[in-house]
């Protein structure tokens, strides 16, 4: 498997719009991964994705080929030693290790290229293979917060899992 993460191009945006377009990639991310996903909010997500030096969020490739996106989104403040970590993948390329992979790739870049010594992951309660993911790539649960999250007219449970440098 040739699991590469790069930088966004503006070339990736219809690919991006086809794969991100979907209700159970939405249901899985915060409200402002929006469904439907148009080309507008790909082209606004692309020029933001572009825009970091370093760039922190990232295309996943498999082969060549855009499947999902990963990021880490330093904090600020009290928080600044911090950074979230956030993905997704399409869904046909579920259950194939790739998100697997490319954690175990965006983990060290981080580390390496941002002034931080811990990176968390919230995933929603119900998210058991996201939940796994981290597991493997050695991320710890640290909290378990009862109906934190408000997403599609329920509340959810916020995991907090980090790993330290």
């Amino acid at each position: 498997m040739n699991i590469i993460l790069r930088p966004w191009k503006i070339s990736d945006l219809d690919r991006l719009v086809k794969l991100a377009d979907n209700p159970k990639i939405a249901a899985n991310l915060m409200d402002r991964f929006p469904h439907p996903y148009t080309k507008e909010a790909g082209e606004n997500f692309i020029n933001m994705a572009m825009s970091g030096r370093p760039a922190s969020v990232l295309a996943i490739t498999l082969d060549g080929e855009v499947v999902g996106g990963i990021g880490v989104h330093p904090q600020i403040d009290v928080y600044r030693k911090n950074a979230e970590l956030g993905y997704w993948l399409a869904e046909e390329y579920w259950g194939k290790g790739i998100i697997t992979e490319a954690i175990k790739l965006i983990v060290p870049y981080a580390f390496d290229n941002f002034d931080i010594n811990r990176i968390y992951a919230r995933p929603f309660g119900g998210n058991i293979a996201s939940q796994k993911v981290l597991e493997k790539n050695g991320f710890h649960l640290e909290a378990h917060l009862m109906g934190t999250f408000f997403k599609n007219g329920q509340f959810l449970d916020e995991l907090i899992y980090a790993m330290r440098q």
